[in-house]
């Protein structure tokens, strides 16, 4: 029996505009269908930053993702999911023209992808697989392997 996966929202800056982004992280959705989703417009970081702290709850863990973040392999980050379980985690993924200090500062916890940057669209199509990663290892699935 598996561990339990954190009731998870991202929240991201802009449409995805390529068709082979959006088969990719149609896929994703499709297999992680209890995630939620809010697109929101691309303006400026602090506005957006605004916008983003306007939606959470008392009780959502803001996760930023951004360069400078935190690094986990992949074991280890579906081992952080298992941890989160008890709490709802809204994951934050800004435009083009980065994240508000603002925003990381209030943030729960800064997350990095990668060391390298990553337009925002490929982002979120990085976050989902890893979710969909980190959900597969804690239910002892075989997608991992």
């Amino acid at each position: 029996m598996g561990q339990s996966f954190p009731k998870v929202k991202i929240i991201a800056v802009g449409k995805i505009k390529k068709d082979w982004l959006k088969d990719g992280i149609g896929l994703y959705i499709q297999r992680l269908p209890e995630i939620e989703f809010l697109e929101i417009k691309d303006t400026d970081p602090d506005t957006e930053a605004t916008k983003v702290l306007g939606v959470l709850k008392t009780y959502d863990k803001l996760i930023v993702l951004s360069e400078d973040g935190k690094h986990y392999d992949s074991v280890a980050f579906s081992q952080w999911l298992g941890q989160e379980a008890s709490g709802a985690l809204v994951f934050f993924i800004g435009g083009p023209t980065g994240v508000s200090y603002h925003l990381k500062h209030k943030a729960y916890q800064v997350l990095s992808l990668s060391a390298m940057t990553f337009p925002h669209e490929v982002a979120r199509l990085l976050l989902l697989e890893q979710l969909y990663r980190g959900k597969t290892i804690l239910q002892g699935g075989n997608y991992h392997k």
